[in-house]
Parts: structure tokens; sequence; C-alpha cells
């Protein structure tokens, strides 16, 4: 299975829609949006993708608790089951325990892929591009024997997404 994840999306609708579609195009089966949304448009994109989804609430994202029976809106940290495998879904990293088999995190605008203690811990990066001059997001597929996460990022101004593979096994 492809599950497309971003996080970070704050004001940007035109970076977060562009991420959503680069994800959808690589084959993103499922959608995890780690947090700090701050505005229902990017909820309605979401639901939008015709994709199902996940979102849970960043420290930015008070305003938005309205729209938590019109969206697929959690608290953190959210467990759940996708595939077989079990995620744990946070914003902040204040969870960081290897009580799930996926960690997935946002907060730090920073990408983050760490496979220890058979945990895998995956912050998809920025998708607003606020810190950085490029837009993160990131791809996981999950196979019965290993993780695959793609990071893409595209350089504002452009239009093309740089992808860098990595690869671990589970056992």
């Amino acid at each position: 299975m492809k599950i497309g994840l971003l996080s970070d999306t704050h004001t940007k609708k035109g970076r977060s829609q562009k991420v959503i579609d680069h994800l959808k195009r690589e084959g993103a089966e499922f959608l995890i949006h780690a947090g700090d949304i701050v505005k229902p448009e990017i909820l309605q994109q979401l639901k939008a993708s015709d994709l199902r989804y996940i979102a849970v609430y960043g420290n930015n994202d008070a305003a938005l608790y309205s729209y938590h029976d019109k969206f697929h809106l959690v608290q953190e940290p959210h467990y759940f089951k996708l595939s077989g495998v079990t995620f744990k879904l946070m914003h902040l990293p204040f969870y960081m325990s290897a009580d799930a088999e996926v960690v997935i995190f946002g907060h730090t605008h920073i990408f983050e892929c760490d496979f220890k203690n058979k945990t895998l811990f995956l912050n998809p990066g920025e998708a607003c591009a606020r810190d950085k001059p490029y837009s993160s997001c990131a791809m996981l597929e999950v196979t019965d024997t290993a993780f695959k996460v793609i990071h893409y990022s595209r350089a504002l101004g452009t239009e093309v997404f740089d992808a860098r593979t990595y690869l671990f096994e589970r056992s």
C-alpha cells in the first residue's frame, strides 16, 4: 500500500494542493496529514482528493475544532491500523516511544526518516516551504517485508519534485 504523507501546510493552500496532486500521481492510496493544517480549505483539499485520509490537529489548528465532525480529524497521539501495520500519528514529537510500527509526526518542519528498534519514525517535512526554499512531502510504501520511504522536495518556482528513497527491512 502507498501512503502519502504531508505536514505543516499552514496557510499555503496552493503548495498543499501541489503536494496532494503529486502524491496522487505517484500512486498514493491513502493520505496522512501530520498537523498544522491551519486552513479549513486544506481539509477540503484532502477530502476532494477522493482518497481516504486522516489528519491530526497541530499546535496551530485550534480554529479547526468546529470542523471535527465534517473531516477525518483526530487528536494526538492517535493509534490506528492500516494495511496490517500499526501507526501512531501526532503533530508534536512528544510521544516518540516505539509503541507502533510506524510513528508519524510533524511540527519540526524537517524531513526525518529513522528506523530503530523495529519502528519507523517519519516526518514528511514542511509542505508550506516556510522555513526552507522548498516544499516537502513523503510516500510510505508498505509491503510484507519492507518499508519504502520516498522523500519528495520541490524548489519554489519549479514544478518538478526531486526524490530520494530509503528502504527498511521489516522483520
